[in-house]
């Protein structure tokens, strides 16, 4: 059991970059509020710290957020109307700041991280110096029920994050299927397909819109006739479409992110490839190769380049083709999770969205009618979910080291 601690070690502080898409605290204003102000938390340590924050979360401004599905059957799941309930103290407090304190998500977040990161470590620091002590035992199931603990609370941090980046977009999360299904009938209203579309490049879209021709059979030039036809699901097959679709989303985020490095390398010294040094290749590389090479950076800022390399004696190759000559290995490594925390979100925001209400599990694979634009819908949202989840993943792994996948 020691060794699935040992990744674990104490965190190092990590400089933020200002095209990180969850900006740290240090490009933010102070706590607007006096320290005198504190909640009544219950005797925990992760929420002891936090109540001596000062940070208050009675409600000032709410901020809402409804989604609405056919004649207004979709009923609210929770306070943020999201499939998923947060299922930690952490996760609930994020979602009371994320409703009355907006401008303070960043900073609640990056605290939350904080805290579970000292609280884990600290745990697993205990027990080893209790290692060949009566109390070894002891601190080793505390330092065990401190990770699943940790663990939990991260995946709804990450939910969240999530969240907000769709609150950005002013898309709402479909809610729980069942509660949008009306005499047998799913529908999903308004659609928010150019919003959805929005957040992606020209090429990325390209890719996603074929993706999404293919999941619901609705091309691109389809009337609004073709649009409102109706059709039949199992919900099982509807549930492993979207997931499938979430997955594609982070993939296509890691791959351009991937193809844009390459672009850029392939333009720097372009005539003098061969006799590129060392010192050259790594100063292209301030963010380390791997992490590049491997989308571990979520945003690689544009270079400049020495007079000679132009665009025009570059023939551009597009993120489609770039795909296409992926080998095997390359494949699945950028479309492999980097972390079980996403794993398990993924897994738990299918079975809160497609499940049974009470049990959060698919049991049945009843037919669904539903309409094209639905079926479009949903496959919108994943890809959004997996490009969110890539964002979200990689902030948090930089304050809080991730399991990995």
């Amino acid at each position: 059991m020691d060794c699935c601690f040992l990744r674990h070690s104490n965190p190092t502080p990590t400089a933020f970059t200002v095209s990180s898409p969850y900006p740290p605290p240090s490009f933010r204003k102070p706590l607007p509020f006096s320290t005198k102000t504190v909640l009544d938390f219950p005797k925990n340590p992760l929420l002891a710290r936090r109540a001596t924050s000062g940070l208050s979360i009675r409600p000032r401004r709410v901020f809402s957020i409804i989604a609405s599905a056919g004649a207004s059957h979709c009923e609210p799941s929770s306070s943020l109307n999201s499939p998923l309930e947060p299922r930690s103290q952490p996760g609930r407090f994020l979602s009371s700041v994320l409703q009355n304190h907006r401008q303070l998500f960043h900073i609640a977040v990056a605290d939350e991280l904080k805290l579970l990161a000292d609280v884990r470590d600290g745990a697993v620091s205990r027990m080893r110096l209790s290692a060949g002590s009566d109390e070894a035992c002891l601190h080793r199931r505390v330092a065990l029920l401190r990770e699943q603990e940790c663990q939990l609370a991260v995946e709804d941090v990450m939910y969240m994050l999530i969240f907000y980046k769709f609150s950005e977009i002013k898309v709402p999360l479909v809610p729980r299927l069942s509660r949008c299904i009306y005499n047998g009938r799913l529908e999903i209203w308004p659609s928010r397909d150019w919003e959805l579309e929005s957040i992606h490049s020209l090429e990325v879209l390209e890719m996603v819109k074929e993706h999404v021709t293919t999941v619901s059979g609705l091309r691109a030039d389809s009337s609004v006739t073709d649009h409102w036809a109706t059709t039949k699901i199992p919900r099982l097959k509807l549930s492993q479409a979207y997931t499938a679709s979430i997955l594609y989303g982070y993939f296509l985020k890691s791959a351009s992110l991937r193809h844009h490095l390459e672009q850029g390398l392939a333009l720097v010294n372009q005539d003098n490839l061969g006799r590129r040094t060392p010192l050259q290749f790594q100063e292209m590389c301030p963010y380390g190769l791997k992490n590049l090479l491997f989308g571990r950076v979520s945003n690689v800022q544009s270079m400049s380049y020495s007079q000679g390399s132009t665009n025009q004696e570059m023939k551009r190759q597009t993120l489609k083709c770039y795909v296409k000559e992926f080998d095997p290995a390359t494949l699945q490594r950028c479309a492999k999770l980097k972390s079980k925390e996403a794993v398990n979100l993924i897994e738990s925001h299918c079975c809160a969205l497609f499940g049974d209400e009470k049990v959060n599990v698919i049991e049945n694979n009843e037919l669904i009618f539903t309409s094209f634009s639905s079926l479009k819908r949903l496959a919108l949202e994943a890809v959004a979910f997996g490009s969110f989840l890539w964002d979200a993943e990689e902030y948090i792994d930089s304050v809080y080291k991730l399991e990995d996948n």
